[in-house]
């Protein structure tokens, strides 16, 4: 089975999974994402036998609902999204804004789906009411059923009875974490903080974070944080502040688009920042994979 993603999500990890999980430990008793998204983490750890108990948090309450019948109600979801998209066909560019309507009234999960596949380059998009208000891809009509209820399903045979569902203050989640846990977290970008930034349900305040980070450390609670990021020589946010002694290491996310339309050559590159606790204990698997080998061939 391919890595399933069902749910099209820009600003996604999943063509970064592989490479983030290298930082993990080999013993997550639960993987918990604050900040969740699409849970794509969430997914390529269970894909790899990286965890078995998972906390999928986000406050956008219709996307945590939405991933809740994606991995719990796998048919239900699936035969929802083919009536959607079958209507589509006589005006489907009309057929998307009358659900679009539906959604920010109802906040139904099922529309939302719809929505995220067929909306421009995947983008979610809000106003200053936190209606959603992405136009649609005109070139395409997303995802066709059958490959959605596969990715659907993929998901849902991964995770199903294995997440325990928030939707809360990431802050909140504090008291359900131990230190054989691991938090992968991608919260806003610095800079739509203060500010609201039409690409994300809720911002966070960065001094905030930095306090939470604080309060982690004290509990020796291993974590990695998805946070700035630079484009050839231009950096993205300020860099993690020392006193919090993370590690700091520089993922490539390949050429971006923009770049690419440009014809510019520039590779953007995310930042990674682990906890001292999760160094530990990188270091601690490491040491014993030696071992393990020493003894295998000795």
């Amino acid at each position: 089975m391919k890595l399933p993603h069902p749910i099209q999500y820009q600003g996604s990890k999943r063509n970064l999974a592989s490479q983030i999980l290298q930082y993990f430990p080999l013993d997550i008793e639960t993987l918990i994402e604050p900040f969740a998204g699409s849970a794509a983490i969430s997914v390529a750890a269970a894909y790899n036998n990286y965890a078995n108990k998972f906390i999928i948090n986000d406050l956008n309450k219709p996307l945590l609902n939405l991933l809740e019948l994606i991995i719990e109600h796998p048919n239900k979801i699936s035969n929802n999204y083919e009536k959607i998209w079958n209507k589509q066909h006589i005006n489907s560019v009309e057929h998307y804004f009358e659900i679009r309507e539906k959604f920010n009234k109802s906040k139904d999960s099922s529309l939302f789906l719809y929505l995220m596949a067929r909306c421009a380059k995947g983008a979610v998009r809000y106003n200053k009411s936190g209606e959603f208000n992405q136009s649609p891809d005109k070139r395409r009509k997303g995802t066709i059923p059958e490959r959605m209820k596969k990715n659907i399903m993929g998901v849902s045979s991964l995770l199903k009875g294995k997440v325990k569902f928030k939707s809360e203050d990431y802050r909140l989640l504090i008291n359900d974490i131990s230190e054989k846990d691991l938090l992968y977290m991608d919260p806003p970008y610095q800079g739509v903080c203060s500010n609201r930034d039409s690409r994300y349900y809720s911002g966070i305040d960065h001094s905030e974070f930095v306090v939470f980070l604080e309060e982690l450390n004290n509990k020796n609670i291993s974590y990695i944080i998805s946070y700035d990021g630079r484009l050839g020589d231009k950096k993205y946010g300020e860099p993690m502040p020392k006193h919090l002694n993370l590690e700091h290491i520089e993922i490539n996310a390949g050429r971006s688009s923009q770049a690419t339309l440009l014809g510019k050559k520039d590779i953007t590159y995310e930042s990674l920042y682990l906890s001292k606790a999760l160094q530990k204990r990188i270091i601690n698997d490491n040491q014993n994979t030696l071992i393990m080998k020493e003894l295998k061939y000795a």
